[in-house]
C-alpha cells in the first residue's frame, strides 16, 4: 500500500454508499475525503466486483501543481487543486496516479497527477437523455434501455 504523499492512493469522499461486506480502512485527509489505508486499486476493484459493485475510472487526467518546501502540508493542497479543477462533475473517489517532488531554479514543487473515480452499484454511469426528459427516475432509465435492446428496431 502507498503512503498519503505517493501515488496510488485512494480517497473516498465521506458519505459515500460502500458495500457492506468490503472492509476498507479509512483516515481523514482533508474536510470531506477519507484516504484507505489497507488497499490498493486492484483489491478495491477485485472486491467491489465480487459484491457485483463497480469502481469506474472517469475520463481525463487531472493535474496540480503546488509551490513550497511543506511536504506535510503540500500533498493535501495538490489534492484540493485537484478537486478545484473538477468542482463541476460529480465523483465520490480520486485515485493519484503519479506525484513528483522537484526544483525548477531552486525552488521546490510538488506535481500531482490524478483520476477521478466513481463507487456505485449500477453499471449505468449517467442516465439516457430521453429518460430525463421523460422525467423518469435512474431505475426507469435501466428498464428502458433494456426495453430498447429487446426491440430490433431500435437496438443500438
Amino acid at each position: 500500500m502507498s503512503d498519503t504523499n505517493g501515488s496510488g492512493t485512494i480517497l473516498i469522499r465521506e458519505g459515500t454508499t460502500l458495500p457492506t461486506n468490503v472492509s476498507i480502512e479509512c483516515d481523514a485527509f482533508m474536510p470531506g475525503w477519507r484516504v484507505v489505508k489497507n488497499l490498493d486499486r486492484s483489491e478495491i476493484t477485485r472486491q467491489f466486483e465480487a459484491a457485483n459493485w463497480n469502481f469506474f475510472n472517469l475520463a481525463g487526467e487531472i493535474r496540480a501543481t503546488v509551490l513550497g518546501r511543506d511536504w506535510l502540508r503540500n500533498p493535501r493542497r495538490a489534492v484540493k487543486g485537484v478537486l478545484a479543477k473538477q468542482d463541476g462533475q460529480k465523483f465520490n473517489s480520486l485515485e493519484t496516479t503519479k506525484a513528483a517532488a522537484k526544483r525548477f531554479l531552486g525552488v521546490p514543487y510538488l506535481s500531482l497527477s490524478a483520476h477521478a473515480r466513481q463507487i456505485q452499484e449500477s453499471i449505468y454511469r449517467v442516465p439516457q437523455k430521453a429518460s430525463l426528459r421523460e422525467g423518469h427516475s435512474w431505475h426507469s432509465a435501466q428498464e428502458n434501455d433494456s426495453q430498447h435492446q429487446s426491440d430490433p428496431l431500435t437496438r443500438r
